[in-house]
């Protein structure tokens, strides 16, 4: 065989091998074109589905772009009251302040006449008791005399026989009338202060 000959054979086979793998490439090719058919089907079966979705989203959107034109006013309108009711709790503020401040004012000076009156009760005490003071003294006294007037007994004896032999004595108590006392407490200074 002749180096031609030689030559054609490998080139012929190489073409038969190249011929085989451009069948094998394309039968490959068009089984993935099958499949990417069947999947532009389905996302066109989908897009079908997802138009009245989207036209209803579409409607919706046309019916909310009036209520969101009316929100603007509203919000507007938020921020005006807002903006007053603040101005209305600083006012507020002030008023609590002001009162705050007679409240405490008031306190003190009800606490400088309670002073006053507790010290001027403290001298009244005071002065009543220096004025009792003699008075009691001589209260007591009595007492202590009357009470001294009631101890005393006499020793009467019975004669002489046997009994008087055994210094069996017979106490008879002093006949004096009963007298009665009556005392009368010394007040308290929340006593004194109250008449």
């Amino acid at each position: 065989m002749s180096p031609i000959q030689i030559a054609l054979l490998v080139l012929a086979v190489a073409g038969v091998w190249a011929v085989v793998e451009l069948a094998l490439t394309l039968r490959k090719t068009r089984t993935v074109v099958d499949s990417l058919d069947k999947t532009v089907s389905d996302l066109n079966n989908t897009l079908a589905e997802a138009q009245p979705v989207v036209a209803k989203l579409d409607g919706a959107v046309d019916e909310l772009t009036p209520a969101l034109a009316q929100m603007e006013p509203l919000l507007k309108s938020s921020k005006t009251a807002v903006d007053a009711l603040t101005s209305n709790l600083v006012e507020v503020e002030a008023v609590v302040r002001d009162i705050s401040e007679v409240t405490g004012s008031m306190a003190e000076a009800s606490n400088a006449v309670s002073s006053v009156t507790d010290s001027a009760a403290g001298a009244v005490q005071k002065l009543f008791n220096k004025v009792k003071a003699p008075a009691a003294d001589a209260d007591r006294k009595l007492a202590a005399a009357a009470a001294e007037a009631e101890q005393p007994t006499e020793r009467v004896l019975i004669g002489d026989d046997d009994a008087a032999a055994d210094d069996e004595d017979v106490q008879k108590p002093a006949a004096k009338p009963a007298q009665y006392y009556t005392y009368t407490p010394a007040k308290t200074s929340e006593e004194s202060c109250d008449e």
